[in-house]
């Protein structure tokens, strides 16, 4: 159902924008499958959500990590099936987590250095992180990637500092920690993704 809607836009879009390539066919094609897979899914993980009674919690993890899940990326699963059973696990995991994760003081504040200077890590080596199908050329929409994933990294620990309700604080750190999780490269071969701009760069190298 979601390839034929993203075929029918995609074929609108060919007749309005005749000069479209095959690979910039494919790339939209891809990008369409995102944003419209996006939909039912998030309704299905809220749906659940709200009847297993943390909906609300739900709702605040996911505003809470995309900013940094939109600049830093991280892996894409293969399935629409996959995706929801990762997000499930992805989202239901961090809420769960922080909601169980009783933290002093001095061990919450132990907990965000140790999750900032690891996300600085994984930013600095990995961020932003594309997949194949949506790789991002741009040398300069990846330095300002980059930056942002920085600026989002630092300004969601810094808000976790100040937020004093424990459960909503611990989704701010442990959320930021999967995200940086989810960029790496470990992550990347154990769902079988590969970075797009670096296959990009063998593509080129093995053109030359």
């Amino acid at each position: 159902m979601i390839e034929k809607i993203c075929e029918f836009i995609l074929n609108k879009m060919k007749k309005e924008m005749p000069d479209i390539t095959k690979e910039k066919e494919e790339v939209i094609f891809y990008g369409l499958q995102l944003i419209i897979g996006e939909i039912p899914k998030m309704f299905i993980l809220f749906g659940i959500s709200f009847l297993l009674g943390f909906g609300w919690y739900m709702v605040f993890t996911y505003i809470a990590i995309i900013p940094y899940r939109a600049v830093s990326g991280g892996f894409h699963l293969h399935t629409h099936i996959g995706c929801i059973l990762g997000s499930a696990v992805f989202y239901y995991g961090v809420v769960l987590i922080s909601k169980f994760l009783v933290l002093d003081n001095l061990q919450k504040y132990i907990l965000i250095g140790l999750s900032l200077i690891f996300g600085l890590l994984m930013v600095s080596m990995y961020a932003p992180a594309d997949t194949e199908n949506l790789p991002i050329i741009s040398k300069k929409e990846r330095k300002t990637k980059k930056i942002l994933s920085y600026i989002m990294l630092i300004l969601t620990l810094a808000i976790s500092v100040i937020v004093e309700n424990n459960i909503l604080s611990n989704i701010l750190i442990i959320g930021t920690i999967v995200q940086s999780i989810s960029i790496s490269k470990i992550a990347y071969k154990l769902t079988n993704n590969k970075y797009g701009y670096e296959e990009y760069k063998k593509q080129l190298q093995n053109n030359i």
